[in-house]
């Protein structure tokens, strides 16, 4: 209950942030919040996402806010990193020339976070060869990034650990703007027999984005519909797109 209370608390929070009712002050309590909660830093985006599309189909001239955003340095630089993808992600409403007024996410959350199996707890990755494919490409070595996971997915044999692996694989690729590589490395992650459900919804959520930037939408649609069947993580943000795309004829 205490858990549940939590959460609408949070999403009224994010719903007042869309609609610009929070000050400074909590809006930045509002982030360290949600650099902390990958699911809500998602659906936050998501949110925007969809009031731009509203506000433009009524004609309004609001411009997305921009805020001022302060070092957390108690949370390191994987937190920051993550406050500056989740506000470039809130701020893209581009498109992707495909004439949708919604889009695929601007970057991937780049973590090292892995499912709990059955308990559905997220827990830090402990594979040495995913952090250090994350430290690099957060130092802008992404090159070296992406032959580090893929010489080490060249010798692995674990399905649980070559979906991990091909998971971080992809979002480097996809962060990186080489979309078809990334489609490879997340269609790899959906192959692995024996993976667990979050895991494997999270390949499909991370391989409906990309083929969404490919503007490959009845694909990316059914890639949500996956998502959306998973009724875990994802599946009201998946609701989202799925609902857009399925207005594309």
């Amino acid at each position: 209950m205490i858990e549940s209370n939590f959460k609408r608390a949070l999403e009224r929070k994010i719903d007042l942030y869309v609609n610009g009712k929070l000050n400074e002050e909590e809006v930045d309590e509002l982030w360290a919040e949600l650099i902390q909660d990958e699911y809500y830093l998602e659906y936050t985006k998501s949110v925007a996402n969809l009031k731009a599309v509203i506000e433009r189909q009524r004609g309004t001239k609001k411009q997305a806010p921009v805020f001022r955003l302060r070092e957390y340095a108690n949370y390191g630089v994987a937190a920051a990193i993550a406050i500056i993808i989740g506000v470039v992600g809130v701020l893209n409403y581009s498109g992707t020339g495909t004439g949708l007024d919604i889009s695929p996410q601007a970057t991937l959350t780049l973590d090292n976070i892995r499912g709990g199996g059955a308990e559905e707890v997220t827990t830090p990755n402990d594979n040495e060869t995913i952090k250090e494919a994350i430290r690099l490409a957060t130092d802008g070595e992404i090159e070296a990034a992406i032959v580090l996971l893929q010489n080490e997915l060249d010798r692995e044999e674990s399905p649980e650990l070559i979906a991990e692996l091909s998971l971080t694989l992809g979002s480097i690729q996809y962060n990186y703007g080489d979309y078809n590589a990334s489609l490879a490395s997340f269609q790899n992650v959906i192959t692995q027999e024996g993976i667990d459900d979050l895991t494997l919804e999270k390949g499909y959520w991370f391989l409906g984005n990309t083929y969404f930037q490919l503007d490959r939408l009845k694909e990316a649609q059914e890639a949500f519909q996956k998502v959306y069947d998973f009724d875990k993580q994802y599946s009201r943000i998946a609701k989202s797109y799925i609902d857009a795309l399925s207005s594309v004829e």
